[in-house]
């Protein structure tokens, strides 16, 4: 089983899509926090720009949740606005409107608040923190969702995915 943790417009067929939003299309509606099913259910556990929305002090906690639904060898696959990515742009564009959303979210519900930044160094020292190993970026470019739009494949200019930025920190780790 794959587990598609809030999937938001971009809900993947062939995997269970767990939403808090009733209002989006989803098998499960629930807290990403306390997700109904039993330790070591799934194979893979998929988190497009949901980890940011927690709160600094919890987002070991959340992972270390998730990391406890995957069976041994899983793979938790992250993607998080990427802090140093967000830097760079706006050091060559002055532009902080166009990153305003990847540094505090959309604000258009009480949900919609980021948290929490991270780079590489920060994601991964918090993954291996809560027992994951072989922790590595992942392209969107080669996954088997690679055919769903959603965050993971977030570049400024807005939609430019071959000449823009990746604003997207995408890593996965083994459980």
């Amino acid at each position: 089983m794959k587990l598609h943790i809030g999937p938001g417009n971009t809900y993947i067929r062939g995997w269970v899509n767990i939403d808090v939003f009733s209002s989006v299309r989803a098998d499960i509606y629930s807290s990403a926090m306390a997700l109904p099913y039993e330790r070591e259910t799934f194979e893979i556990v998929y988190a497009s720009h949901i980890l940011e929305h927690f709160n600094r002090y919890l987002i070991l906690a959340v992972l270390g949740h998730w990391r406890d639904l995957l069976k041994p060898g899983g793979i938790l696959r992250l993607a998080v606005p990427d802090f140093d990515a967000i830097c760079e742009f706006y050091a060559k564009t002055k532009s902080l409107d166009a990153v305003m959303g990847l540094l505090y979210g959309g604000q258009r519900n009480m949900f919609d608040v980021h948290h929490v930044a991270f780079n590489y160094d920060k994601l991964a020292k918090d993954l291996a923190n809560v027992g994951f190993k072989e922790i590595r970026k992942w392209n969107w470019r080669e996954t088997e969702h690679a055919g769903y739009d959603d965050y993971s494949q977030a570049f400024l200019p807005h939609l430019s995915k071959q000449d823009g930025m990746l604003m997207s920190l995408n890593v996965e780790a083994v459980k």
